[in-house]
């Protein structure tokens, strides 16, 4: 059963949005696990990555919602976010957190029904490759696709996201189990590559998005066997 979120100081449409959700249930036979907080500093307060959806609302008292999503983005990356608004030039914002889509106000069901299904596809595909790792006051959630490589740095691991770096203390060995179903190669002893976002190989170098990483000679012939099977279709799971 999925988690949804609603964050919602209105309570009329709070309550709107919670009767379109008992209605898809009718439709789709799917059930959903509902939860409503009326200001984002409740949602965001002791935040666990549980939830498949948000329903965001922008302009609220205390945080707004813009503001509660990028604070949202930096502890689950998975999380479907679907913005609430009464005006359309805010919701083009929502792009900029990795907004699935934007609903106005008065909410009508068609649309709703079109966003929310498309939240959903969203999720399960990020769920499905998505890790979650343990941070200084709480969790991280995270989808592998996004993920480009991860360097460790005297007993500090360092994600390398497309668009930002997630810190924290660990050992290079426990990413590496945890990243070898998604197809993550070692290079040398400082790094782990996603294969996906590997540009080229030349020499003892191998250019990942735009950073250029060192292959050690003791890692090279695995790393290179490694990368050929993934291309091939053979190795993790693209």
């Amino acid at each position: 059963m999925k988690r949804i979120a609603i964050v919602e100081d209105e309570e009329r449409a709070a309550e709107q949005l919670i009767s379109y959700i008992a209605r898809y249930e009718e439709e789709s036979g799917q059930r959903f696990e509902v939860q409503r907080f009326s200001s984002a500093d409740e949602f965001l307060s002791g935040y666990s990555p549980v939830y498949a959806v948000v329903f965001m609302d922008i302009q609220m008292p205390g945080t707004n919602g813009m503001d509660a999503a990028v604070r949202l983005r930096a502890l689950d990356r998975t999380i479907s976010v679907l913005f609430i608004t009464s005006l359309v030039q805010f919701a083009q914002k929502g792009y900029e957190v990795d907004a699935v889509g934007f609903l106005v106000k008065p909410v009508a069901y068609y649309d709703f029904l079109l966003k929310f299904r498309k939240a959903l596809d969203l999720y399960v595909m990020n769920e499905e490759r998505s890790i979650s790792l343990a941070l200084p006051g709480g969790m991280c959630r995270l989808s592998t696709d996004r993920l480009m490589y991860v360097e460790i740095i005297s007993h500090r691991l360092y994600y390398h996201l497309v668009d930002d770096v997630v810190e924290m203390t660990g050992a290079l060995s426990g990413a590496e189990r945890q990243l070898a179903p998604y197809g993550f190669l070692r290079c040398n002893n400082c790094y782990l590559v996603n294969p996906r976002f590997v540009v080229k190989v030349k020499g003892q170098e191998v250019q990942v998005g735009n950073a250029t990483l060192q292959i050690s000679r003791p890692k090279r012939a695995a790393f290179l066997e490694g990368l050929a099977a993934w291309f091939a279709g053979k190795g993790g799971t693209p």
